[in-house]
């Protein structure tokens, strides 16, 4: 037997379990369960509830014990079936049930109900209890999607545990004492945070419902498959669906990835997939199905056989150098191959990019030695963050962090320029000003440093040099502000790559980028991190039409466009209108191109210039696989059907590719791996079998194979004006993207844009929170409402980016290391 091993009965049996689990887990792995309802295998444990009670024997004599506070040990006698133990449940399971209101027909967590299904199996056949129940107000909102219904409430502390140790949003509490106690928010403090979702899922008992779900379904109505959510954790959900609808997202508990939390962006975006607002056939700038209706401006119906036509004939009768595609990071990645085999391989161009200019470039998030999840949370490591704010961009990341941090011994170092979701558990916190990050890190790794590194407090620094030598290095690297260039980012990677043994997570917010680039779609690579000129040999066989030199990026295309030098632009799942750095641009390049393809879900303001659009199915409604930031690759499993006439995205692809007089050759997933294995360095051990087999999926590891290009020379800091302000653009977790617009129960959450200012420079202004102030830089100036934040250091001020009310990207100079913007009220102080 291991030292770390000890060996323990229970009820009769010889088992082993690990030194330090719990009894509980314990017997749970060796087929014994115990019940319980306050425990949670993802929280620490409190003992509240008392159902897990036992009879334990750990050598004084068997006395009863909560087996979630106690520990295996050597030679430990555990009997779950004693009479004693029995009474006791039976006990515990009366007591619950004296206020607990008998509504089972009604409460929406019947037929899933931990209390229900143990006071069958382990409960009293009948009540004692006549006398009159305690009664609430029923049901109470805590915020706009999750109510509370007080009288079913059984104190297991489950949800408090969540908002408190999980999340850090100790927004919902225990109050009042004895039979009063009860668990609620704090006067005109609704539950405000971005997990929300979570306590409904985990609530043993009807107490916490969700609001999009109520009155939706029963679980035995319910169909379900497990999936993967296509953001960039590739979060795992159970898809939950009757009557062909999708009625819920709940987590699954990958240990991998996101331990079966879910951010309420990703778990009540479901409507979206439902809404009225879904394409359901094929439309086409007039001359539809009924071309006597038709109006030339106007999108119409139209047959697929005509989109397909129209679409193949435009591609066909220009020269491949003028044919460009833009998106993709929306697509599996079977659909990613296959719309590059067709642009690549049979169009024959390279003007292919799935990335619209706003994320860190392909060489950083290829080229760098790679972490994953697992290993950036280690415990004792030390974990650097750069430039970006995971609770408001990655929010299962956040929360692996912060366990990391709290828990596991973690020691995180900020380098960002403002507060993040993360600064109250940081060990040392770097405010490095916009353009600075590269020099911050290099002060930080003691190279020398000519002049003063403004808002960087010594002390911090001095600390965060100390914890560099506790434990293994992970760098989370993102590109937080678009309002900086993105070389102070590389710099500030390229002085870690000389600390030994570092790991880069790269810290990006568009879905499946990592598949898309891992699928050749970005300029200059083919599938398999290959580049275009290394890759001839693999690929000609299958491939004739491969370019011999590199193609246009977004920004290029979109430059291009407007230019009037490209002849049909094919947008898939992207709205460059709303997403590229210069809407002017984007807005010109649709107007002026004489084709536009799009692939959508939904019309947006991109997809209502296009010309032909075809309509796609989305993640539920298709089946395939997705990468996430770690290069775990993990299936996506269809559960309902698309709306209408709405295809995949592959079958999309081969069917423009039959109707260009070539055969795609891939009719299913499993088609992309044959072809793509033999041919790709770095995915010959993929397969669609093998990304069924596990839960937790494929992991690429494999980096190097395209080089990280690091900042010729170092970025230059621009001098500070005293009399201007340093901007910062901040995404937020709920924005103006499609996914949350099209969701009724997430849109409200965006709201308006704000500008975020320090205290100091709030009052030197002159203005009153809230009131609108003029934000002028060289590019532009937007109108804007000012708000005091004290996370804004003194100088910095902070946009955010994507909501209403004022587009930050008027403010942006794509060839600037930094921008100055000036701050006036109404009455012209600034």
């Amino acid at each position: 037997m291991s030292d770390d091993m000890v060996t323990f009965n229970v009820d009769g049996n010889e088992v082993s379990a690990p030194a330090g689990k719990l009894v509980i887990e314990a017997c749970e792995d060796a087929g014994v369960y115990i019940p319980r309802f306050c425990h949670h295998e993802r929280m620490n444990p409190v003992g509240m509830c008392r159902m897990c009670i036992v009879e334990v024997d750990t050598g004084r004599g068997p006395a009863l014990q909560p087996s979630c506070m106690l520990t295996v040990s050597d030679g430990m006698i555990v009997d779950t079936q004693s009479d004693v133990t029995k009474k006791a449940q039976d006990g515990v399971l009366e007591f619950l049930l004296v206020n607990h209101p008998l509504d089972c027909p009604v409460c929406d967590k019947g037929g899933e109900c931990p209390l229900q299904d143990q006071t069958m199996a382990y409960g009293p056949g009948e009540s004692r209890f006549v006398e009159e129940k305690r009664h609430y107000e029923k049901p109470i909102p805590v915020n706009d999607n999750v109510y509370l219904d007080r009288e079913r409430c059984i104190l297991c502390d489950r949800c408090t545990r969540f908002a408190d140790e999980v999340v850090g949003d100790p927004l919902i509490h225990f109050m009042d004492r004895g039979n009063q106690t009860q668990v609620n928010t704090f006067p005109d403090e609704p539950f405000a945070s971005y997990f929300s979702g979570n306590v409904v899922q985990i609530c043993p008992v009807g107490a916490l419902t969700a609001k999009p779900y109520r009155f939706k379904a029963r679980p035995w109505d319910l169909a379900e498959v497990d999936s993967t959510y296509p953001n960039a954790m590739g979060d795992r959900i159970n898809v939950q669906s009757s009557r062909d609808q999708v009625l819920r997202f709940q987590g699954v508990d990958s240990d991998a990835v996101n331990w079966g939390w879910l951010a309420d962006k990703e778990r009540f975006s479901f409507e979206a997939l439902q809404s009225d607002n879904r394409i359901g056939s094929p439309l086409m700038r007039g001359g539809g199905l009924n071309k006597a209706d038709a109006d030339g401006d106007e999108l119409v119906a139209a047959s697929w056989s005509q989109a397909l036509g129209s679409a193949a004939k435009a591609i066909a009768d220009t020269t491949p150098d003028k044919v460009g595609f833009v998106g993709g990071a929306r697509l599996s990645n079977e659909a990613q191959y296959a719309w590059t085999k067709l642009a690549k391989g049979l169009v024959g161009t390279d003007n292919v990019d799935a990335q619209l200019g706003d994320e860190l470039p392909p060489h950083a998030l290829l080229g760098l030695p790679r972490a994953t999840v697992a290993e950036a949370c280690q415990p004792g490591g030390v974990i650097v963050l750069i430039g970006c704010d995971p609770k408001e961009t990655l929010g299962t990341l956040y929360i692996r962090l912060r366990h990391a941090v709290v828990e596991d011994g973690a020691k995180l170092i900020e380098i960002t320029p403002t507060d993040t979701g993360l600064t109250n558990v940081a060990s040392a916190s770097l405010r490095a000003r916009p353009g600075e990050a590269g020099t911050v890190a290099r002060a930080l790794l003691a190279e020398t440093v000519s002049g003063h590194i403004g808002g960087v407090d010594e002390d911090a620094l001095a600390t965060a040099r100390d914890l560099l030598g506790s434990g293994p290095v992970t760098v989370v690297l993102g590109r937080g502000s678009l309002s900086e260039s993105v070389d102070s980012v590389l710099e500030a990677a390229d002085a870690f790559l000389d600390v030994d043994g570092v790991r880069f997570l790269q810290a990006i917010g568009r879905g499946n980028t990592m598949g898309a680039l891992d699928m050749g779609m970005s300029p200059g690579l083919l599938p398999g991190r290959t580049s275009l000129a290394a890759g001839q040999d693999a690929f000609s066989d299958l491939w004739p039409q491969l370019p011999n030199s590199d193609g246009m990026n977004t920004a290029a295309m979109l430059e291009a466009g407007a230019a009037g030098n490209l002849d049909v632009l094919v947008l898939l799942g992207a709205d460059p209108i709303n997403d590229a750095l210069d809407p002017a641009v984007a807005a010109k390049a649709l107007a002026t191109v004489p084709t536009v393809i799009a692939v959508d879900l939904f019309v947006n303001d991109s997809v209502s210039k296009a010309h032909v659009v075809f309509p796609a199915a989305a993640f539920t409604e298709s089946s395939g696989s997705h990468t996430n930031l770690e290069g775990r690759i993990t299936a996506i499993r269809q559960k309902v059907t698309p709306p209408g006439t709405a295809r995949s995205d592959l079958v999309i692809a081969a069917e423009l590719a039959r109707r260009l007089g070539h055969d795609l050759g891939l009719e299913t997933p499993s088609d992309v791996w044959e072809e793509l294995g033999p041919r790709s360095a770095v995915h010959g051990d993929v397969s669609s079998a093998a990304i069924e087999a596990d839960v937790d999926g494929v992991l690429i590891t494999a980096t190097g194979r395209v080089a990280f290009a690091p900042p010729d020379q170092a970025v230059s800091r621009e001098p500070v004006n005293a009399y201007a302000l340093r901007l910062v653009t901040a995404r937020r977790m709920f924005d103006n993207g499609t996914m949350v617009q099209q969701s009724p129960h997430l849109a409200g959450f965006a709201g308006q844009a704000s500008l975020r200012v320090n205290p100091y420079d709030f009052n030197r202004v002159g203005v009153a929170d809230g009131e609108e102030v003029r934000v002028s830089a060289p590019k532009g100036s937007v109108n804007v409402a000012a708000r005091v934040d004290p996370g804004v250091p003194k100088g910095i001020v902070v946009l955010d980016y994507n909501r209403s009310g004022a587009d930050a990207r008027v403010l942006l100079d794509p060839g600037a290391t930094s921008i100055d913007i000036r701050l006036e009220s109404k009455g012209g102080k600034a």
